[in-house]
C-alpha cells in the first residue's frame, strides 16, 4: 500500500470538529503539517450556508487544498424528520464552498459525500457508475440529492475549468468523535450507547429498529482519513471514488457484536414496525484499491477501540450527543 504524502501548501479542513474532519486533522498533523498551513473554522466563525461569508473567507485565506468534510448529517430518524434542513443546508454549503474555491484559485478540492447517493436497489457491491441509474432510498433522499449535486458541481467545474476538484463517497463510518444522540445518531453510535446504558442499568433487553436483516458496511474514520489524504496526493484522481471496506455485516450481527463488546447479556428484540432503510449497502472499492489504498482496521477491533473512546468521552463529559 502506498504511503500518503503531505500535500504542499495551506490546507482548509471544513468541518474539523466533526468525526471525519477531526480525523483528517489528526492524520495531517501526524504527517507533519505545520499549524500555519492548517486552516480551520468553527461554525460560529464561518457560516458555510452564507454565500457572502464563504466568499470573503476564501478571498482572505486562499487555501491551496480543501478537504470538505462539513455536512448536516444524521441517521434514518433525523433524515426522515428534517428533510428540508438536510437538502437546503447541504446544498448551500457545497455550492458556496466549491464556487468560492474556484473563484479564488484553490488548486485542489476534495468533496465528501456518502454512499447513500446510490440507488436504493443498486447492484451489490455498488460501483461508482451506478450513480443516477435508479430511485434513491426515500428515508435519506434529501441528503443524497444534496450530495449528488455537490459531486456533480466538482465534476463539471473540473471538466469546464480544468480545476482539480473531485469527490469521495465514504461508506458508513464509525470511530472517535462520533455523535451519540439518542434519536438522531447513526446506527453504530446509537447501538453503542443503547447497549452500554442497558449494561449499566442491568436491563433485560435492548430494542433495535427493523428486522435486523439489512446488511451494512462500516469503515473506521481513521482509515477514511488515510484514504482522503491519499486521494489529494494523486496527480489525476477519479472524479468520484468509493471509500469503504468492500465487506458487510447484518444489523443483527452488528448488534450481537456490540452487545458482546459492551458486556450486555440480555435479549436483543427487533422492533419490526420501524423502517429498515436500504436492504443492502456494500461498496465496490476496486477503483480506490487500484490507486494503492486499502483499509487496515478490522471491524471488531475498531468497535472495541471506539467503545473505549466512548467511555473516556463519557467520563470526561466530552461525549458528543447533540
Amino acid at each position: 500500500m502506498m504511503k500518503e504524502q503531505l500535500p504542499a501548501g495551506r490546507i482548509y479542513v471544513a468541518g474539523h470538529r466533526g468525526m471525519v474532519g477531526a480525523a483528517v486533522v489528526r492524520h495531517l498533523r501526524s504527517l507533519g503539517l505545520a499549524d500555519e498551513n492548517l486552516i480551520t473554522r468553527r461554525r460560529d466563525e464561518l457560516d458555510l450556508i452564507c454565500q457572502a461569508d464563504v466568499q470573503q473567507f476564501f478571498e482572505t485565506q486562499r487555501p491551496d487544498v480543501v478537504v470538505f468534510a462539513a455536512a448536516k448529517v444524521g441517521g434514518i430518524h433525523a433524515n426522515d424528520t428534517y428533510p428540508a434542513e438536510f437538502i437546503y443546508d447541504n446544498l448551500m454549503m457545497a455550492a458556496n464552498a466549491i464556487h468560492s474555491a474556484y473563484r479564488t484559485g484553490t488548486k485542489r478540492f476534495l468533496f465528501l459525500g456518502s454512499t447513500c447517493i446510490y440507488p436504493r436497489m443498486a447492484p451489490q457491491p455498488m460501483p461508482e457508475d451506478c450513480l443516477l441509474t435508479g430511485p434513491l432510498e426515500k428515508t435519506n433522499e434529501a441528503y443524497a440529492l444534496a450530495k449528488i449535486s455537490g459531486l456533480k458541481l466538482c465534476q463539471h467545474y473540473r471538466s469546464q475549468y480544468g480545476v482539480q476538484f473531485h469527490s469521495a463517497m465514504p461508506t458508513n463510518l464509525y470511530g472517535p468523535g462520533d455523535n451519540y444522540h439518542p434519536q438522531n445518531s447513526h446506527v453504530m453510535p446509537a447501538m453503542i450507547r443503547r447497549f452500554h446504558e442497558a449494561t449499566q442499568s442491568g436491563a433485560d433487553e435492548v430494542v433495535i429498529w427493523g428486522t435486523g436483516t439489512p446488511r451494512r458496511e462500516f469503515l473506521h474514520v481513521d482509515d477514511l482519513a488515510r484514504g482522503l489524504i491519499h486521494l489529494i496526493g494523486l496527480p489525476d484522481p477519479p472524479n468520484l471514488v468509493n471509500v469503504g471496506t468492500g465487506s458487510d455485516i447484518s444489523i443483527r450481527e452488528l448488534a450481537e457484536m456490540i452487545a458482546e463488546i459492551t458486556g450486555f447479556g440480555g435479549s436483543i428484540v427487533q422492533d419490526t414496525s420501524k423502517p429498515d432503510g436500504t436492504p443492502v449497502k456494500r461498496t465496490n472499492i476496486d477503483l480506490i484499491r487500484s490507486t494503492g489504498w486499502q483499509p487496515t482496521i478490522e471491524l471488531k477491533t475498531g468497535i472495541q477501540n471506539t467503545y473505549k473512546d466512548f467511555l473516556q468521552a463519557t467520563d470526561s463529559g466530552l461525549l458528543r450527543a447533540q
